[in-house]
């Protein structure tokens, strides 16, 4: 079972505005652990997501950064109803959509679609790229008449930066970064409002990410888009994003505006992260001071009791050992989730010291 307070206090303390486009009220999931290869027996649970609450408004791009087993590709699987969450609820236009069904998630998932981070196995090999990118209309006949889905699927390749006249090639006689552009037009196929980005850029050559984060940038000019960018990184996530939410271990430790988080960032895990980032500039890079975290990230089958940060923090003490941090407003401005949050600014790439 869920942990019912966990949950409750996640909604509670959470920023949650009534009128936004999605709203996510603490959402859990919980994986089974099983023995025994007849008879299975549940042994324990991971916790992959623990009470995660969030906004998005429309038009608007919320970063959610964090590392590798945070969480963050699960609460995108949780959105698209990919997996049934454990608790929690998924608000869309003020419409409580969890436990669609049928007809009703068919509806649902037009308005709200995804683009895979791995642009090499998230498309069919056996399937040219024009009926990769019609293939949506299938199920949603109602979006494009039959007739011109061939002019609409060309229309689609050109706005995303390939040759119209690829629509009979197959995937493998394109590059990653083109690959990618053929996920984001398959993903615009069906007009949605929401999009998620699961991680769309890390598997590019960064001259590539460049290219792609500037044409999601133009695209939700264009069609009025609101974005959920997940990456873990920092860099491509201040330069794309309105907010940035921070996961560790399944749950958000710190939530805010793009200057928030990167110029009075409050979170002792924030700060790590951030003086992990390069720095370009020599002289930045000698006033920088690079925050080592000790430890392993602890198993979201068995996470420590109280702050779930406490085993690598060096704040840490014994209040986090009792008793979880609410994430909330602290005088820092924005919420965090930390019984000692204390505003630092990390020099990052985006800062250079000015020349004399």
């Amino acid at each position: 079972m869920p942990d019912a307070d966990l949950s409750a206090a996640a909604v509670a303390h959470a920023p949650l505005r009534e009128d936004a486009l999605l709203r996510v009220e603490g959402l859990v999931k919980h994986f089974p652990l099983t023995q025994g290869i007849v008879f299975k027996k549940t042994v324990g649970q991971v916790r992959a997501v623990d009470g995660v609450s969030f906004t998005l408004a429309s038009g608007e791009t919320l970063g959610l950064v964090g590392e590798s087993g945070c969480g963050k590709s699960t609460v995108s699987k949780l959105l698209m109803a990919l997996e049934k969450p454990t608790a929690g609820r998924v608000f869309y236009k003020g419409q409580d959509v969890t436990d669609l069904k049928g007809k009703d998630l068919r509806r649902l998932r037009r308005n709200i679609q995804i683009i895979f981070q791995d642009p090499y196995s998230s498309l069919n090999p056996r399937m040219t790229v024009g009926d990769i990118v019609s293939e949506p209309w299938d199920i949603h006949a109602d979006v494009v008449a039959p007739k011109d889905r061939n002019r609409r699927t060309r229309e689609l390749l050109e706005r995303v930066g390939l040759n119209p006249d690829f629509v009979n090639r197959y995937p493998h006689q394109f590059s990653g970064g083109q690959r990618q552009r053929i996920g984001i037009a398959r993903a615009l196929a069906l007009q949605p409002e929401i999009i998620i980005c699961d991680e769309p850029v890390s598997a590019l050559d960064v001259s590539v990410q460049a290219q792609v984060v500037n044409l999601l940038e133009e695209l939700q000019d264009e069609f009025g888009l609101a974005y959920i960018f997940i990456a873990h990184d920092l860099s491509v996530v201040r330069h794309i994003s309105d907010r940035v939410a921070v996961m560790y271990l399944g749950a958000v430790v710190e939530v805010g505006t793009e200057d928030d988080i990167y110029e009075k960032t409050a979170h002792p895990y924030t700060q790590a992260l951030l003086s992990a980032v390069p720095v370009l500039d020599p002289r930045a890079r000698q006033l920088k001071q690079r925050i080592m975290l000790t430890g392993d990230v602890p198993s979201p089958a068995n996470p420590p009791s109280g702050c779930r940060f406490r085993t690598r923090c060096w704040k840490a003490q014994d209040i986090c050992v009792t008793e979880p941090p609410e994430l909330v407003e602290r005088g820092q401005g924005h919420p965090v989730a930390c019984h000692f949050a204390e505003s630092v600014q990390i020099v990052t790439s985006t800062e250079a010291t000015p020349v004399d």
